[in-house]
């Protein structure tokens, strides 16, 4: 029995341990030493969650390197972990995405000045001693049960860790905010913690009752576990059946927890909140890592285990989906806050992810698995650049800005790289995955697929109005001490602008991992890709053959 897996998620379990162990920073040698530390575990999860991805064989089983360790005997739990395509993509994403964060995040949990007397910093408090350590070693904590997430084949694993990323995050958002807050910025922090919490809560909770429920409903039948591929497999071969009524409450207990954590209108109120309060390491954190869980989820969870409730709710979810698409963007549009326009922007976007799951196509579903990587590199990529603008100067205000581009031409040039990626230029990265989510949904929905396309033309107001804002016309006051990107910078840009641009010309490394995964999950709700309406030539092919093609042509 290989290890790998357990591997992957361990190094970063054991590097927060490490690094919140280290001697306390109270000089800047300490705390390079702990953001060392942290940024080696990352790396070495980097290269595991790698080779988990060379390993997988996209001809194989669906669940490859399978792990298996008896837990709680007695309720049938073990820490089973296996991986598909799709899981090992996105812990790949994850594993991509920590040490670019770390790395941006170099500075942004240093001791804050002392105030000036007489009420000096008191020396020996967590702020100035225990303040670095705590910020690496739960960015590593996240990490650690986001990968478990992806990994994770017992529902009840899942739910654990589901759940128990909550709780870094609640520190990270509260404890280590955005500095550019303004004179309230600590009550705003804290209120932004609570919301993040008090939502994914309650998530969870109705989660937790489905979980249970289904539990309870497999027991009776014979069937005294929490194994996913024993409870899918069951399913499809009608040894555990559900009543109406019970399939669609416990589909509903899932969706619920997993449309929290997307967001998905109208369960989206904390996200805005949350990514503009926290550092924008953290905001990366949050809607590039640890949202993908809820999406991720959704495909493994709510279509594997309630096939036939999935086809009742999708046409409602369609709908959800689309106003999030429309609402997120044109609430973009009216923003004065450069992080809260990025996270609308990121609401409009997991419309599309979550509209191409509930598709029920090959198209979609490949391209919402592909958005999901996507978004995560070039929402980071924006993200980052702002924070580095933002701390440069003080302040999250569009308002605030302009001219950038005459003083830092670097910083402007890689802030229009994540934009046009926002907006789906063609020949970058989410263009591809947007495209086969559109064309996946308007095959079995055209009515939303025509509706959810003027989301690309409110993203290209919102990104390209954003630039204009802050990057062209003349200098104004405070802009012109602006420096530009700094080697470190430029190191955390330049594999993000990388990956946007190859995976934009190249997609087909992704779409061959995820489409066998993709073309199970269909078979699990019994569909088909529509036949089209106007036939083509049979050697054109469908199925994961159409998906794989789509997402070649767009090379």
């Amino acid at each position: 029995m290989s290890v790998l897996l357990t591997a992957t998620c361990a190094v970063p379990a054991a590097g927060a341990v490490v690094t919140a162990a280290l001697p306390a920073g109270t000089t800047e040698g300490r705390r390079r030493t702990a953001k060392t530390a942290a940024l080696v575990f990352s790396a070495v999860t980097l290269a595991l969650a790698g080779a988990v991805a060379v390993r997988f064989d996209p001809d194989g089983a669906r669940y490859q390197l399978t792990e298996s360790y008896s837990w709680i005997r007695s309720f049938g739990i073990t820490f089973a972990l296996g991986v598909d395509g799709i899981g090992a993509v996105l812990a790949l994403l994850t594993a991509v995405l920590v040490p670019v964060v770390l790395l941006a995040s170099w500075h942004d949990a240093d001791p804050a000045a002392p105030a000036p007397a007489p009420a000096p910093a008191p020396e020996g408090t967590f702020e100035n001693r225990r303040r670095t350590q705590g910020f690496f070693a739960l960015v590593l904590a996240v990490e650690a049960m986001v990968i478990v997430s992806f990994y994770a084949t017992d529902v009840f694993v899942f739910y654990v860790f589901f759940e128990a990323m909550l709780i870094p995050m609640y520190f990270l958002i509260g404890g280590f905010g955005d500095r550019a807050g303004g004179p309230d910025a600590a009550r705003q922090r804290s209120y932004a913690a609570v919301k993040f919490l008090l939502y994914n809560l309650l998530g969870g909770l109705v989660m937790l009752a489905a979980v249970i429920g289904l539990y309870v409903i497999a027991q009776d039948q014979g069937l005294a576990t929490f194994d996913l591929q024993t409870l899918t497999g069951a399913v499809a071969d009608g040894r555990l059946r559900f009543s109406g009524t019970a399939e669609k409450a416990l589909f509903l207990g899932f969706f619920f927890a997993f449309a929290v954590k997307a967001p998905l209108w109208p369960l989206h109120t904390w996200l805005p909140n949350a990514m503009g309060e926290a550092t924008a390491g953290t905001a990366v954190l949050i809607t590039a890592v640890v949202d993908k869980v809820g999406t991720f989820a959704m495909l493994r969870f709510c279509l594997g285990l309630f096939p036939d409730a999935s086809k009742t709710f999708a046409p409602a979810i369609l709908v959800l989906s689309v106003i999030g698409i429309i609402y997120g963007a044109l609430l973009a549009i009216g923003q004065k806050d450069i992080k809260r326009l990025v996270a609308y922007a990121s609401i409009s976007h997991f419309g599309f992810i979550i509209m191409g799951i509930f598709a029920l196509t090959s198209q979609g579903q490949s391209g919402a698995t592909l958005y999901m990587v996507n978004h995560g590199i070039s929402t980071a990529a924006w993200m980052l650049v702002a924070g580095f603008l933002i701390s440069r100067r003080g302040s999250r205000l569009i308002a605030d800005y302009g001219g950038v581009q005459k003083v830092a031409p670097v910083l402007a040039g890689t802030f229009l790289i994540g934009g046009l990626a926002t907006l789906s230029l063609p020949g970058l990265a989410p263009f591809v995955s947007e495209f086969l989510v559109l064309v996946g949904t308007f095959t079995r929905y055209p009515a939303v697929g025509i509706v959810a396309t003027f989301g690309i033309v409110l993203a290209a107001l919102y990104a390209l109005l954003l630039y204009q804002r802050t990057m062209t016309g003349p200098v104004k006051e405070g802009v012109g001490a602006i420096t530009d990107l700094k080697v470190r910078e430029l190191a955390v840009v330049a594999p993000l602008v990388a990956l946007t641009v190859l995976l934009g010309v190249y997609p087909k490394p992704l779409t061959d991992l995820v489409n066998p995964a993709v073309n199970a999950t269909l078979s699990q709700v019994h569909q088909t890709d529509p036949a089209p309406a106007h036939p083509v030539a049979a050697d054109h092919g469908s199925g994961q053959d159409g998906a794989a093609r789509s997402g070649g042509e767009h090379k």
